[in-house]
């Protein structure tokens, strides 16, 4: 018994090395097939082979070859030990009429030619199939830098299980892809059917023609099959390949009879975001303003740069411009928009000027010009400007203004006196020095905030503690179009603060030139000194 048993195990061991191939076979899933349709050829040896051990060389005379998958198996039943390697060829016959796939011979053992019957391309109705494409183009002839629009749509009847959709190629153009793919499904004759579409857009850079040579899908579906005479079906992955048709596009040249840069389109227009209808603002209150080029079937790089308009009196602040492309109703619109800061630096009346884009009418054969008219706004003085007007310190009504020298005076004698008692050279020294300082003590912290705020990089407590400094300096509230107007290195730092205020990219304030400018200011002698009078007017 335990001799059997080995004896068992031995040819077990030994049986794979003395089996060897003695079978090929050639078979495809159907016949007839038609012109140009990509069908299965499938090639059968019972042994574990290479993958390369099949050449399919012969073919390409008669048949366009595609990709080819290889599977093994092994299978044990009462030690008897089979072996099989399978490869599946996608081809396409060139031509119609009778064609033979002819024998293959792998390590000396041949497979049997094949018979094939190939109809003519178009005999049967993409209906019956189970798989195609449709690709369509939105025009037949086109401008230099004109977008055409490629429309691919992938029909399917069976179950797809893995499979790549690849682009068109064409010669002397630039293609890309444009939005997402969509998912839907069709009734084609009463056959429903899968259809994934997806858009191209196709720029040619010269005149003359270009041929757009169709999208592709190679895949693998899952299709119902029998084997070997049985009753029931299952589902096989097979591999599956179809092609769309070649176009050819003329292109045209630019018309000698246009100006001005090249934009061409079936539709543009100029619109702009404003806030709601209103024409009046404030004096150093930022307006954001968005002005968009909208343009159907083009390309999003060929719309051309915008300037945000303006005009003296006006600072401009603007963000990075954004491009975008997308698909609606079937129709490629893309979409070119620059927003801004405006701040008004003065009151005054100001006019925007005009926006004007030229275009190319693709529909009309003729030049136009897609306008944003003129828009003419109203700036007024700040809320704070217009309190700090009603302000009069210099009222002679007040007897409490004209307490304020006697008593400045005694207390001057006062502290002299006590000085002199202390130190008659340093006292002399220190009347000079304090006969002419001009900065109160409050005036000292304001600087320390102003400085803290430009180490801090922060643009709002800076322009916060400027109003507040030159304020108390002036006895009056002031606003931040006031402070540029005292001199022309204030008018430069504050204009700086601002640009760094409304733009995207964060800068370092520039606390040096900022501090110089604030501490070579002086009031003139006309002034009027700090008066109890203010704090009753907030």
């Amino acid at each position: 018994m335990v001799i059997r048993i080995l004896l068992s195990l031995v040819l077990l061991i030994i049986a794979p090395s003395v089996m060897a191939l003695s079978q090929v076979e050639a078979s495809i899933e159907k016949n007839p097939v038609i012109e140009g349709e990509y069908f299965v050829l499938n090639v059968t040896a019972d042994d574990d082979l290479n993958a390369g051990a099949l050449d399919t060389s012969a073919l390409l005379e008669n048949f366009i070859v595609g990709r080819t998958s290889v599977g093994r198996s092994t299978q044990m039943i009462n030690f008897n030990t089979t072996k099989e390697t399978r490869w599946q060829v996608l081809i396409a016959a060139k031509s119609s009429g009778n064609i033979t796939i002819p024998a293959f011979n792998i390590e000396g053992v041949s497979s049997s030619p094949i018979a094939l019957q190939v109809a003519p391309a178009g005999s049967q109705p993409q209906q019956m199939q189970n798989l195609f494409i449709e690709a369509s183009t939105n025009v037949d002839e086109a401008y230099v830098g004109q977008l055409i629009n490629y429309k691919v749509k992938l029909y399917l009847a069976v179950e797809l299980q893995r499979g790549v959709l690849s682009a068109p190629v064409v010669k002397g153009a630039q293609i890309k892809q444009i939005g997402e793919d969509t998912d839907s499904t069709e009734i084609v004759n009463g056959r429903r059917f899968r259809v994934i579409e997806r858009n191209y857009g196709i720029v040619a850079g010269l005149p003359g023609e270009i041929i757009i040579d169709g999208a592709t899908f190679s895949g693998d579906v899952l299709v119902e099959s029998q084997r070997r005479g049985g009753m029931f079906g299952f589902n096989e992955s097979i591999p599956m390949q179809t092609e769309a048709e070649r176009k050819v596009i003329q292109i045209n040249s630019y018309p000698p009879s246009y100006q001005g840069e090249w934009l061409v389109s079936d539709l543009v227009s100029l619109r702009e975001v404003w806030p709601d209808t209103q024409t009046t603002f404030e004096a150093g209150s930022p307006i954001t303003r968005t002005i968009s080029l909208i343009a159907m079937n083009v390309d999003e790089n060929s719309l051309p740069e915008l300037a945000m308009p303006t005009t003296e009196g006006l600072r401009v602040y603007p963000e990075k411009p954004l491009r975008q492309t997308g698909i609606r109703d079937g129709q490629v619109i893309s979409q070119y928009s620059l927003t801004a800061a405006i701040v008004p630096t003065k009151p005054g009346t100001y006019t925007l000027p005009e926006l004007k884009v030229p275009w190319w009418n693709t529909q009309l054969k003729q030049q136009e010009y897609a306008i944003l008219p003129a828009k003419t706004i109203t700036v007024i003085a700040g809320q704070m400007a217009d309190n700090a007007l009603t302000i009069t310190p210099q009222q002679p009504s007040y007897p409490y203004a004209s307490l304020w020298p006697w008593l400045t005076g005694l207390f001057a004698i006062l502290w002299l006196i006590t000085l002199i008692l202390w130190r008659k050279t340093v006292s002399q020294q220190r009347l000079v020095t304090t006969q002419t300082t001009q900065r109160p003590v409050a005036d000292v912290v304001s600087l320390a905030t102003i400085t803290e705020a430009c180490d801090r990089n922060h643009v709002s407590d800076v322009i916060s503690a400027l109003q507040k400094y030159f304020s108390a300096l002036l006895n009056r509230q002031v606003t931040l179009a006031e402070i540029s107007q005292l001199s022309e290195p204030l008018g430069q730092a504050v204009a700086d603060l601002q640009q760094g205020r409304y733009s995207q990219h964060t800068s370092a304030i520039n606390k040096q030139q900022l501090m110089s400018a604030v501490k070579s200011y002086h009031p003139s002698n006309n002034t009027p000194s700090h008066s109890v009078i203010t704090p009753l007017n907030p």
